[in-house]
């Protein structure tokens, strides 16, 4: 797909943090880019078309699991692309609230496409945002060289401090590989948007790509959701003078991944021909950062205090997730630009325009 101009996008959740940085760079492009989203209030402290949303989208707000919606979006446009962003996206929240996470993730989903099948709409192409966190823990190594999958940690072992599985060392995730068995209610309902997308797609022969996000960071994130992820957090906390609070023992890894590389593989993505497009791909830098590491350059960023262990623990949270983005440079024109220490740089230089506002 080289002519975005002949293309009617249909881009849902296309009023948040991806959403924005990825119209920024195509939506003038587009014949026509369509944005629905429901500008919850935990992601929008203000229900009103973000700034950050370029002119050339426009935004109809309304609730993908609402079938209503869907007959105001398919009169205004029928699709060629649509892509698919809208999600709850708290993991643990997930566990606390189950049903909202499976209403729009798995529900908003199936609602969208009984829509376009009532219409008789095949968009030629489907991008859907999935997540990390459908690995769960993902694949370990014993030292005998067995790989395995232990699931997910118990309550004893949190309670006894025992916070990686013994004699085994976490493998990277690689989509073509590793079994997905996510640990959360959130990474559940991605992996069942996968499998829904999925189905639907075969049975009518278009085409369906699949992106599994690391931790997406960066400038555009919201400042004031809770759940919004760990950079931005750390960030305004060492910004206030305060001590970083560490769960476990500062050992847990991500793949911290930074906004413009995430949006420029959405971009990638698009470009590619529909007999190269059916592809499950994982998009983050390719490194493992630990969270002492991020939370002591943040901390260190802002002359802030030491970060300190808690020994605290999370339901549902896995120990290690990062990827092997190796597959995924082979099929993508594409490669992440941005290392974790320019990354932080960069956001908290956003956080401090923000804050002076």
């Amino acid at each position: 797909m080289t002519d975005l101009s002949r293309q009617r996008v249909i881009v849902t959740g296309g009023a948040g943090f991806i959403g924005c940085a990825l119209a920024e760079r195509l939506a003038a492009k587009a014949e026509k880019w369509v944005v629905v989203d429901s500008l919850h209030p935990q992601v929008h402290q203000v229900q009103e078309r973000p700034a950050a949303l370029v002119e050339a989208a426009e935004l109809i707000v309304g609730d993908v699991t609402d079938p209503a919606v869907w007959e105001t979006v398919l009169a205004e446009i029928e699709p060629t692309v649509v892509i698919h962003l809208a999600a709850e996206t708290g993991t643990a929240q997930s566990l606390n609230e189950a049903t909202r996470h499976a209403h729009v993730n798995v529900v908003g989903t199936t609602v969208m496409l009984d829509a376009l099948s009532a219409r008789g709409i095949v968009p030629e192409r489907f991008l859907l945002s999935s997540s990390r966190a459908v690995y769960g823990e993902g694949a370990w190594e014993k030292s005998s060289g067995e790989v395995y999958y232990p699931g997910q940690r118990s309550h004893a072992q949190f309670e006894a401090g025992q916070w990686d599985f013994p004699d085994a060392k976490p493998l990277a995730s690689r989509a073509a590989v590793t079994v997905p068995a996510p640990t959360s209610v959130y990474g559940s309902t991605k992996l069942a948007q996968e499998h829904v997308l999925s189905a639907w797609v075969n049975a009518r022969d278009t085409t369906l790509t699949t992106l599994r996000l690391q931790n997406v960071y960066g400038p555009g994130q919201s400042l004031s959701n809770p759940y919004t992820g760990i950079v931005s957090l750390f960030s305004q906390l060492a910004q206030r003078g305060e001590s970083i609070p560490i769960y476990e023992d500062g050992l847990i890894t991500r793949d911290f991944v930074y906004i413009d590389d995430v949006a420029d593989a959405f971009v990638a993505a698009l470009a590619l021909p529909a007999e190269e497009a059916s592809i499950v791909g994982d998009v983050g830098s390719g490194v493992g950062t630990t969270i002492m590491q991020l939370a002591e350059a943040i901390a260190a960023y802002h002359q802030a205090p030491a970060p300190h262990i808690t020994g605290k623990y999370r339901d549902g949270d896995v120990r290690h997730a990062e990827c092997t983005i190796d597959d995924t440079l082979r099929m993508l024109d594409w490669e992440p630009r941005w290392p974790v220490d320019r990354g932080v740089a960069g956001l908290q230089s956003w956080i401090a325009e923000q804050t002076a506002r």
